[in-house]
């Protein structure tokens, strides 16, 4: 099968266009990004299926979507896993989950792997509680804590990106390790700036 050619990568700037992608998530469902019926579409790139350090941040995003949803932001989350790895490891998440095993869109936006995305304390600080977690979910779900060989690795870092409805990049984070995000309430806080509700 011949494969269109992905764009060159290019870092993703505050205030230029995005591109409009149609997306199909682990589950098969059509998702738009950015969403154009939200005000803000967060789309994150997560590093692969199972990662404890990226499943503990996204709990904290499950936690309080309710606050995410309510200031505006539609969640999109990117792994560069497979389909069958994500429904494994990630089942359940409460947003579009994208399998991006081919790294295209990785390529396409310079999120890039490095060895620093685990060698950096911030990462270190978030393992126990992620291993931890990880264990726990595992006994439950009477499967391995993390899979045996990860698609593209355990190298990937992080990026993210606020992009409004008529598609312009509203903030950019291109992340130093794999626990390095923009937080729930720094997220908010963003929000509330851009559409002037800041308290």
């Amino acid at each position: 099968m011949n494969r269109r050619p992905s764009p060159p990568a290019t870092k993703v700037a505050v205030g230029q266009q995005f591109p409009h992608l149609r997306l199909t998530t682990v589950n098969g469902e059509s998702v738009t990004v950015p969403d154009p019926a939200a005000p803000l579409t967060h789309l994150q790139f997560r590093r692969f299926a199972g990662c404890p350090i990226c499943n503990l941040h996204l709990q904290s995003i499950s936690t309080r979507l309710g606050q995410i949803n309510g200031a505006g932001i539609h969640e999109v989350v990117v792994f560069h896993s497979t389909p069958a790895e994500l429904r494994k490891y990630q089942e359940g998440m409460p947003f579009p989950v994208i399998g991006d095993p081919d790294k295209e869109l990785y390529r396409r936006f310079g999120v890039e792997a490095s060895p620093r995305a685990i060698l950096r304390p911030g990462a270190w600080r978030a393992l126990p509680d992620g291993y931890r977690r990880a264990i726990k979910t595992a006994v439950a779900k009477r499967r391995a804590p993390l899979p045996a060989a990860p698609t593209n690795g355990t190298l990937g870092l992080p990026a993210e990106f606020l992009i409004s409805a008529d598609r312009e990049v509203k903030a950019a984070k291109y992340c130093r390790h794999a626990y390095d995000q923009w937080t729930v309430d720094e997220l908010l806080t963003m929000a509330g700036r851009l559409s002037g509700t800041e308290h």
